[in-house]
């Protein structure tokens, strides 16, 4: 364990910074990086030593970095990339076998407000407005629930969307759609920093103009049983 770190015991989590210790986990200039103590908190109460990590939408590596840190097996699969150690795959169809994970973390888009790459089955290029994008998720949570091993875990970040005065509830979206093929384990609310919108105009703005910033990110946790929901 990470010296001078401590295992959160709330379902409010607050990081302040991407990194913590003096090694980059993942490059936080990498626009969307996950922060680092997320994926640290997740494996010190879910994995051992030595279980296998899976991350199908691995960004920068930040989960790499943490599980190769804390002595875990890791396979870090991206649709484009970002350095050498990523394997090349869509996470709708992972080069894996069935039951192999001993728990996946997922940092997937929601919706098309980071232009991530070009690639024309990235996700990401879908808005969360267009239900194709919830189909192209329930691909992925599928995906998941093949590699994972029986009574393992898996977490999902993901956040709202709320544009033009128009919301869409990202997060209980998903939620519904994990719900089919894994049981319900918790929801974390993950505060969220260094947005664009985090200025004193665009707070501003949101009292004069009657909306709300993202504040918080949804950190969905569940886990596989022997049999999934949706075929019960």
């Amino acid at each position: 364990m990470h010296k001078g770190l401590t295992i959160e015991s709330t379902t409010l989590w607050d990081f302040p910074t991407q990194n913590y210790g003096d090694k980059p986990h993942g490059d936080n200039k990498y626009r969307g990086v996950t922060p680092a103590f997320i994926i640290w908190n997740l494996i010190q109460r879910y994995t051992k030593e030595g279980d296998l990590v899976v991350d199908p939408m691995c960004g920068s590596g930040t989960t790499i970095d943490v599980c190769k840190e804390e002595n875990r097996r890791v396979l870090g699969f991206d649709i484009v990339p970002y350095r050498a150690d990523i394997k090349q795959a869509d996470a709708r169809s992972l080069p894996l076998d069935n039951g192999v994970a001993d728990f996946v973390f997922v940092d997937s888009p929601y919706s098309d407000n980071i232009k991530y790459n070009d690639h024309p089955d990235n996700i990401g290029n879908i808005s969360c407005e267009n239900s194709r994008f919830f189909d192209e998720l329930e691909k992925v949570a599928k995906e998941i629930q093949r590699i994972l091993k029986p009574r393992k875990y898996m977490a999902w970040l993901i956040a709202d969307q709320a544009k033009k005065k128009k919301f869409v509830p990202v997060g209980f979206n998903l939620y519904s759609i994990l719900e089919k093929y894994f049981k319900p384990v918790d929801t974390i609310c993950v505060t969220r920093h260094n947005q664009t919108s985090n200025t004193p105009i665009w707070h501003e703005r949101a009292r004069k103009y009657n909306f709300y910033l993202r504040g918080f990110k949804y950190l969905i946790i569940m886990q596989k049983v022997a049999i999934p929901l949706s075929k019960r």
